[in-house]
């Protein structure tokens, strides 16, 4: 009687599920991942320029498996008395359930929160923008600009995808010309635009699982990957390679060897990144 070719692959299937991480753990000791990919190797990644018609701008990015979608809404608002001229930019991170199991409706999620605080430390501290821009006159109306980063399919790195689509969507943005009447009414002019927002830097992501057993690094983790690893680092640089700001999640102190590789593959992944949005956002 002939084996049942399915019974291979099935017993495969059954001991990932139940000893995923020796599963795991016997595929990094031959230094090839799960997924086939290489340790260090980031997944394909695509950018689509003004992927939702309604926004005054937005931008869809994909990594591997993992897809988010920014859009971003002007709106007028008063300025700050100690900031008059400066306008606001809201990050929100959403990770609904249509994009993971992983995720309940209701409240955001904590992962939400943390990528969401994230994104706006970067923007806040690192002078990515020029807030000025935003005026429409001087201590009486500004833009705030509403970016609403929703997650559409999850297969890990969330930050490194978030953060990419904020930054396209506000290479696209365009705003209507707007001027303050003297009844104080703001009236904005559709049909005028004007021009681009300047960027000052454009920051870009890279997330590494740190593992003890074994003692390895991997780059652009993919989520079964992240549910495995109990410390997971970002790097986040501009894409002239200065550092911006590193968030670590979960176990103890990485060690430094460890960590300047990481460095070194952040500024490689910067460097190509910069190449893309340059070929892809014009």
């Amino acid at each position: 009687m002939n084996a049942d070719p399915v019974a291979p692959s099935f017993s495969f299937e059954i001991f990932e599920r139940i000893k995923p991480d020796e599963y795991f753990r016997r595929f990094i000791e031959e230094n090839v991942r799960p997924d086939g990919r290489s340790l260090h190797a980031f997944r394909p990644t695509s950018i689509r320029q003004g992927a939702i018609s309604t926004a005054n701008g937005s931008a869809m990015v994909r990594i591997g498996g993992t897809t988010v979608i920014c859009g971003i809404k002007a709106e007028v608002a008063e300025p700050r008395i100690d900031r008059p001229k400066d306008g606001y930019l809201v990050p929100n991170v959403e990770l609904a359930p249509i994009c993971s199991a992983n995720f309940r409706p209701g409240p955001p999620s904590e992962q939400a929160q943390i990528n969401a605080e994230t994104i706006n430390h970067v923007v806040e501290t690192c002078q990515i923008l020029d807030l000025s821009e935003l005026c429409i006159e001087e201590g009486k109306a500004v833009w705030t600009l509403y970016a609403d980063i929703v997650c559409i399919n999850y297969d890990g790195n969330i930050l490194d995808a978030s953060l990419l689509a904020l930054i396209c969507a506000l290479k696209d943005l365009s705003l209507p010309k707007a001027t303050v009447l003297p009844s104080s009414i703001v009236q904005a002019d559709s049909s005028e635009k004007t021009r681009p927002l300047q960027l000052r830097r454009l920051p870009v992501s890279s997330t590494f699982c740190v593992f003890s057993n074994p003692k390895v690094t991997l780059s652009d983790p993919n989520d079964s990957e992240e549910s495995l690893s109990k410390k997971i680092v970002s790097i986040i640089l501009d894409t002239e390679g200065t550092i911006l700001y590193v968030h670590k999640s979960g176990g103890s102190v990485c060690d430094p060897e460890m960590m300047k590789d990481c460095f070194t593959k952040a500024r490689a992944r910067a460097s190509m990144l910069k190449e893309l949005i340059e070929r892809v956002i014009v």
